[in-house]
């Protein structure tokens, strides 16, 4: 069971818009260093909803080759459409994946049988591990903690990231799905509660900026150290909120761009990150004692 800090990793690219190889090593390289424990690739941080597919799979690739079998990768290959997260998740496993992380279908809004059905279709189809992904706020679709229990039940099925910030579910996903099951917090906010509950890490885009702070707080709160993970989580209190001032990943790209760690190149209908709201992000990095 992967377990800590999961970065739900940015994906560079240079004004135009054109993916960037070299600084994507250069996040791998710079992630294994400060001891992130997992790396989320084309998630909805590394702004899967603007890539093709051939792009979207050249990225996992990718990022598989980088990390070289250092900490584990797991491929987003979610879809409104399961012919098509099906698809993904294939050719993640084709290209090296150890798992994929695979959100609740977009848009469609399907009842709770319509989602036990899709992701059952998954599961059936490709024997990777699967973690289940749940953050209504983008989707406007809610995997009910029943469901949840549910599909846990599936082979290949081995998680889930509830990014309600729900506290309450964090104790009735673990009761209906087992000590077995994975449960990641989506949501950095919460995450040092949810695995002072019981979660067993967070997938993260304060990490993108802090991942040694991120990694520490965690593994403290997984400790049940909850006096320490306070601490830890004191200093980052500033990223969990001003990194989603504007649409995530506006904060936290500009944010790795003051790292030195990527260009400035994001995708529309996204844009940069707009004046008014850059003095609250560089205030909460310096919270965290990071130099800008």
């Amino acid at each position: 069971m992967i377990q800590g800090s999961i970065v739900a990793l940015v994906t560079p690219m240079d004004e135009s818009g054109a993916l960037d190889w070299v600084s994507l090593q250069k996040l791998v390289e710079f992630h294994i260093a400060q001891g992130t424990d997992a790396i989320v690739s084309v998630g909805t941080t590394g702004e899967s909803a603007t890539l093709d597919e051939d792009e979207h799979c050249a990225i996992i690739k990718a990022t598989v080759e980088y990390v070289h079998g250092r900490i584990p990768v797991i491929a987003g290959t979610g879809s409104n459409s399961t012919t098509e997260a099906i698809a993904l998740t294939r050719r993640a496993k084709e290209v090296g994946a150890d798992a994929c992380l695979i959100v609740t279908p977009y848009y469609n809004k399907p009842t709770q049988e319509g989602l036990y059905l899709h992701y059952k279709a998954i599961s059936e189809a490709i024997d990777i591990p699967q973690i289940l992904y749940n953050v209504p706020g983008r989707t406007a679709c809610d995997m009910l903690p029943e469901t949840v229990g549910r599909l846990s039940k599936l082979p290949n099925i081995v998680g889930v990231k509830e990014a309600t910030g729900d506290l309450s579910r964090i104790k009735t996903i673990r009761e209906l799905a087992g000590a077995h099951f994975a449960i990641y917090s989506g949501d950095d906010a919460t995450s040092r509660e949810a695995c002072l509950m019981g979660a067993n890490g967070s997938i993260t885009v304060t990490g993108n900026i802090a991942p040694k702070l991120v990694h520490e707080m965690l593994m403290a709160a997984i400790r049940g150290d909850a006096e320490t993970a306070l601490s830890l989580d004191s200093k980052l209190t500033g990223l969990h909120k001003q990194l989603f001032i504007q649409a995530n990943p506006i904060p936290v790209k500009w944010a790795v761009v003051r790292l030195g760690l990527i260009g400035k190149g994001i995708r529309l209908p996204l844009t940069w990150l707009t004046e008014d709201c850059v003095v609250q992000v560089r205030q909460a990095m310096q919270q965290a004692g990071i130099k800008v």
